[in-house]
């Protein structure tokens, strides 16, 4: 009787059952992942104990560009990088002898007229900071919401649409932003449509970055209006200055948007966001001086859609700006 009509022995069972050994070979290499020495059939992985190493990246067919979950490694992943804020040049009335709008009448028309226009537009511009402020929590802190705005750009696209007519419309005809209601359902479309593009450019940070962004706006908006209500110096006799940084905003953003959409370069998002900031803050000190209206020029009490509307988008801007400040600074 041969060798091979006996049963093995123990250290050859152990060899056999074990395949880590390379089914008897001890010299042999360990097979490949998820295959076994017995007739190439593909073992189970993992059950405890197994001896195969267990796969680290992400799972195969996973999406490219996938956002990783706050605190959650990102698997080689480059960070999507955020939109822009909306490139759009900043509002600018011009003076005209007409009642198109914007007044030379250097006597606040009527004392009590002119304050009621004040608290009508800073009630509108209240009621609009809410409902960004409300959007922008639910992009941050729901985590289905934010990864449906981030995996669907063409939402915001066609929100960046909605907001450009609206802004155009309510800005360059002066019909439909005096006529009610209409000028409030314009109003209403073009605050949606921001608040939804702040919110999808939020839902790409993290939540303190979002909460630093804002905490900052509401401290640089409050310095502002308490300067601007106080000073003597007269941000509205620049005129040709202000639409010069308009100019240089808009062509600016246009030519920043052009190169890192080939190729990102984080120290020009930086500088362009600086710059931008600064040029809003600007803004937002010659707008607050319209609204006022005990300088050279002022809004006329009729146009109070267009005067929120036109602090409105200083201040989301100067949030966005900053949040693009911070954000990369923390990445």
């Amino acid at each position: 009787m041969s060798r091979s009509d006996f049963p093995p022995g123990y250290d050859e069972s152990h060899l056999l059952r074990d395949p880590q050994y390379g089914g008897g070979n001890p010299t042999a290499p360990p097979p490949a992942y998820g295959f076994s020495p017995y007739g190439g059939q593909p073992q189970p992985g993992g059950y405890p104990g197994a001896p195969y190493p267990q796969p680290s990246g992400p799972y195969p067919g996973a999406p490219q560009g996938y956002p990783p979950q706050p605190g959650q490694p990102s698997h080689g992943f480059p960070p999507p990088m955020p939109p822009m804020p909306p490139i759009v040049p900043p509002t600018i009335p011009l003076a005209d002898s007409g009642d198109g709008g914007f007044t030379t009448a250097p006597g606040w028309d009527s004392i009590s007229v002119r304050h009621s226009f004040i608290r009508k537009v800073y009630l509108i511009i209240g009621s609009q900071l809410l409902i960004t402020v409300a959007i922008v929590a639910v992009f941050t802190f729901v985590n289905s919401v934010k990864l449906f705005v981030i995996q669907n750009p063409a939402v915001y696209w066609a929100s960046y649409g909605v907001y450009l007519v609206t802004h155009l419309v309510l800005a360059c005809c002066e019909g439909p932003r005096r006529r009610f209601p209409w000028n409030l359902v314009l109003l209403a479309l073009f605050t949606l449509a921001l608040s939804y593009m702040t919110g999808t450019i939020s839902s790409f940070y993290d939540t303190k970055s979002v909460f630093l962004a804002l905490g900052i706006t509401m401290i640089v908006c409050i310095i502002v209006t308490v300067f601007c209500f106080q000073t003597k110096v007269d941000f509205t006799k620049c005129q040709g200055l202000f639409c010069v940084l308009a100019i240089v905003m808009f062509v600016t953003g246009i030519i920043t948007a052009i190169v890192l959409s080939f190729k990102y370069i984080p120290w020009l998002h930086m500088l362009y966001a600086a710059l931008g900031a600064i040029v809003f803050t600007l803004f937002l000190a010659y707008h607050t001086q319209l609204l006022i209206g005990n300088r050279k020029y002022s809004i006329s009490p009729e146009d109070y859609v267009f005067a929120a509307l036109s602090i409105y988008v200083d201040i989301i801007q100067i949030f966005l700006f900053l949040l693009q400040i911070i954000g990369a600074s923390r990445r």
